[in-house]
């Protein structure tokens, strides 16, 4: 395979043997060529549990000091007043059933994140094999499905992300822009690790975090020295 010229210029300010204290880590990347786009600094951690086990489940949210860099597209399915209210909050798009078959037929995903009042489940359910895929169904322990649609909508728009492990036990979520700076982005990866620390399952036994890898959406991997 082939790589880029600016990413050989990226990969030898990079030594594979080693880890990297992440202020390290992180001003290596601020010395790496840059794109034409504003690239994601992305985050990698590999645990020391199980995911196919219910008791070993690591998920959750956290709200970044600094924001992620990208305004996130919010979708509300909610009636009445609730609908209104998220209008109010800044929803991008708030519906109810009449949103089903857009989603469903048209294809329609023009948001980033769904958002539910506990009442409209029941129709957004009709949706899970299509938004389960994506990552993108409500959940309450997500914060998405609440009828505080208000604090949902503001918290997700400040820079609120959600870790969850994959098949494979990695979580991998972008906690910023290059242009966010060292110290900016220092801030944003603790506040990320430290909420992983404090989700460690009771049942996760042994090391918990085995690895941690940062990189940019087109430079190579940076290994963390994590304890």
């Amino acid at each position: 395979m082939k790589v880029s010229k600016r990413y050989a210029e990226s990969a030898k300010l990079v030594d594979k043997t080693k880890e990297y204290e992440v202020k390290e880590a992180l001003e290596i990347i601020e010395k790496m060529p840059k794109t034409k786009f504003d690239e994601t600094v992305e985050l990698h951690v590999k645990l020391g549990v199980d995911s196919k086990h219910a008791d070993q489940q690591v998920r959750g949210t956290v709200v970044l000091p600094n924001g992620t860099g990208k305004t996130q597209k919010v979708l509300v399915f909610a009636k009445g007043p609730k609908a209104e209210e998220a209008e109010k909050a800044g929803a991008d798009f708030v519906g109810a059933e009449e949103l089903i078959p857009k989603i469903q037929n048209d294809n329609w995903f023009d948001y980033d994140v769904v958002v539910a009042t506990p009442d409209m489940m029941g129709v957004v359910g009709r949706l899970g094999k299509v938004l389960g895929p994506k990552g993108l169904m409500p959940n309450p322990k997500s914060g998405t499905v609440t009828m505080d649609v208000t604090k949902a909508i503001n918290e997700i728009k400040s820079g609120k992300v959600e870790y969850r492990l994959d098949k494979t036990n990695i979580i991998h979520l972008g906690f910023g822009k290059v242009s966010f700076g060292t110290d900016k982005l220092l801030e944003n990866y603790e506040t990320i690790i430290n909420a992983i620390i404090k989700a460690k399952p009771a049942a996760a036994k042994g090391q918990y975090i085995r690895s941690v890898a940062i990189t940019t959406t087109m430079g190579p991997g940076i290994y963390i020295n994590q304890k």
